[in-house]
């Protein structure tokens, strides 16, 4: 009965999503203000009958109730709970569900929040959100319904792909599908403003936090799937510039490039067609995404599904709603002149010069990642597009960015004098550039990767600091300390969130310059030198795991013969799935990691042991996770908050009042 109520719901709430996403934009058109207050109490309902759904899905994996096809294909009696609850949006159908499940919490938050938007931009707001919604409900209802049910139930299931049952892959989805998804409600904002034929300094800071937000998410989410990467698939890489790995990435770009595009339009009203173009491209790069994963075009662990008719449903949704979008910013380009001036030499200058950064590098990872479909369909070769490529063409726009960074950060508005923060960084770059000579000096007959990334990071981390010490202006350092505790949120943010990224530049090339690597057969009571450590290899158990079967190494790490730690890498084997998968052991450190994996069993007899010693690795998810946390401080500035002085300066620019 569960299962047949959120089947309904689910049919119910494309009801209301046409309903929401018709009335509120006619009254919008014709000023009947009853039909645009239709959308807010139409966003709850919808969010709430989305959320049932989504709930009675969750309770039949659970209870494990194999009546539905999808429980049978993605779970098992003998999984961990936390693994039956992530199973849930471990697939396509349940996945799409999460989508559709996040598109409405979205629209829901913007009508409880936007109360201070005028009434004809929260209902064309709150309408372009559910015709979003109208779309994607109509994707799972038509072609990946989730309630499927079965005639003859099996005795148990099918179990989870093993790679996903994991804690990484457990929390990674809903923060990725937060990040994306979120980006849907600039799609909304923006789409709105073209309607009206309005972009001013209030849409601006509106649509700061919903980007802002999304792109927290976005980081989130990438991090931890990097994460997952590293310690999970077992040979010892944190990215790989695989095809899904790409589609969330690229949003990233966008929403970065939003985020300090709309900075501009709220403090200058300058770049207004620029942002309201990359609003666009942000959600539409998240609907490639989608398309990527759940279109059958690429072979990945990360992808859904493979069938082409859903592939070309999505892209249908993607022609719609780009296309018309596009459609309409050309027809409205008159109306986004430009109100602010600037010159050469000014932070919009310099904010301008990180936008199309942000956006080529975007480009290129598009390229990269769509040129060997193109190929295929068009020369009928088949080719690859891997890491070499992408580092090669992705790393410059970086390394120019985080030149830049600094620099753009302390320059003041509309003009400014380049020679007077030169001398300020002046400190900043020649402790970065020493730490770099150091380094350089330190590790004679190596690659340059490890020095630059070292006086990147240094410059981006020391920069941010200058940047917060210039704003407490002159006085004893008491004085100094107290002004700088009291500056806002936001500036707090931005330094915060530069210094991560810094962080994570030094972590990833410190990596891939210094990483060392030992492949060898081991049995046990053998020996090997890595570096300044000594692996032993101890015993190998047969260990019987909830749903597994595990070939566990036992291994002492020793230094001068003095024993350190322990560590037991697995190799697992599912029986229900019929999958094995590699479970590295890792002994996590400031300056390094000890990444050891077990491989199979040797004719000759031993075991395949790799061992890697992976310096700086866990610097680059505490840089995500730093960028992240800056991005919360701004969020958390009642001045950028949503509601927080909208409605002065919606006043001000002439619009329509709240009721």
């Amino acid at each position: 009965m569960i299962i047949e109520l959120g089947h309904f719901a689910l049919i119910l709430s494309l009801a209301v999503a046409i309903v929401q996403g018709t009335v509120p934009l006619i009254g919008a058109h014709k000023r009947w203000y009853g039909w645009m207050a239709v959308a807010e109490p139409a966003a709850t309902i919808q969010f709430l009958l989305v959320a049932a759904s989504f709930g009675a899905l969750t309770y039949a994996f659970v209870t494990s109730d194999f009546s539905l096809q999808l429980v049978v294909a993605n779970s098992h009696t003998d999984k961990p709970m936390i693994y039956k609850i992530s199973g849930v949006w471990g697939n396509h159908e349940g996945s799409m569900l999460l989508w559709v499940l996040i598109l409405a919490l979205f629209g829901a938050m913007a009508a409880w929040f936007g109360g201070n938007l005028p009434p004809t931009l929260r209902a064309r707001v709150l309408g372009v959100q559910s015709l979003i919604a109208v779309a994607f409900l109509l994707f799972i209802i038509l072609t990946s319904n989730p309630f499927t049910r079965l005639e003859v139930p099996p005795f148990n299931g099918q179990d989870l792909n093993p790679l996903l049952q994991d804690p990484g892959l457990a929390f990674h989805p809903p923060f990725l599908y937060l990040g994306y998804v979120g980006l849907s409600i600039c799609f909304s904002f923006a789409v709105a403003a073209l309607i009206e034929g309005r972009v001013d300094a209030a849409w601006g800071r509106w649509v700061r936090p919903w980007t802002l937000l999304s792109w927290i998410c976005l980081s989130i989410g990438i991090g931890l799937g990097s994460w997952w990467a590293y310690y999970e698939l077992g040979w010892g890489g944190f990215w790989f510039w695989d095809p899904v790995e790409n589609a969330s990435f690229m949003p990233w770009l966008i929403a970065a490039a939003l985020l300090h595009s709309a900075i501009v339009v709220e403090k200058r009203e300058s770049l207004k067609s620029w942002t309201i173009l990359l609003a666009i491209m942000a959600f539409g790069f998240s609907l490639i995404g989608t398309f990527i994963v759940r279109s059958g075009v690429i072979t990945s662990v990360h992808a859904f599904a493979n069938d082409p008719e859903r592939g070309v449903f999505i892209l249908g949704i993607l022609a719609v709603f780009m296309g018309g979008a596009l459609t309409l910013y050309a027809a409205r380009a008159g109306a986004l002149t430009a109100k602010g001036v600037f010159g050469v030499v000014s932070r919009e200058s310099l904010l301008v010069m990180n936008n199309i950064l942000l956006a080529v590098a975007a480009l290129v990872v598009f390229v990269g990642t769509i040129w060997p479909l193109v190929a295929e369909v068009t020369l009928g070769r088949k080719l690859s597009v891997g890491p070499p490529f992408f580092n090669m063409a992705f790393t410059p726009f970086m390394v120019v960015l985080a030149l830049l960074l600094p620099i753009g950060a302390m320059l003041p508005w509309k003009r400014a004098k380049m020679g007077r923060v030169f001398l300020q960084l002046s400190g900043a770059f020649v402790l970065s550039l020493s730490l770099a000579a150091l380094v350089w000096a330190m590790q004679t007959g190596r690659s340059a990767l490890g020095p630059v990334g070292l006086f990147l990071g240094a410059w981006l981390v020391s920069g941010a600091v200058v940047d917060l010490a210039s704003r407490t202006g002159r006085g004893d350092i008491t004085a100094r300390l107290r002004r700088v505790m009291r500056l806002p949120r936001a500036d707090w943010g931005k330094a915060i969130a530069h210094a991560g990224l810094g962080i994570t530049i030094f972590g990833i090339a410190g990596l891939m310059a210094w990483e060392q690597e030992d492949i060898r057969v081991m049995n046990i009571g053998d020996t090997a030198i890595v570096d300044d450590l000594t692996i032993r290899m101890d015993d190998v158990e047969q260990v019987r795991g909830p749903n597994y079967f595990s070939t566990m190494g036992v291994f002492t790490i020793l230094r001068d013969g003095q024993e350190l730690y322990t560590l037991r890498p697995e190799k697992r084997v599912y029986p229900v799935a019929g999958m094995p998968t590699t479970e590295a052991d890792i002994h996590n450190g400031f300056w390094r990691d000890v990444y050891l994996v077990i491989g199979d069993a040797q004719e000759s007899g031993g075991f395949a042991v790799r061992t890697y010693l992976k310096p700086f690795a866990n610097w680059i998810w505490a840089g995500s996770i730093i960028m992240a946390l800056g991005g919360v401080f701004s969020l958390s500035d009642r001045r950028y908050r949503v509601a927080a002085g909208a409605r002065k300066t919606a006043k001000a620019s002439g619009a329509v009042p709240a009721e």
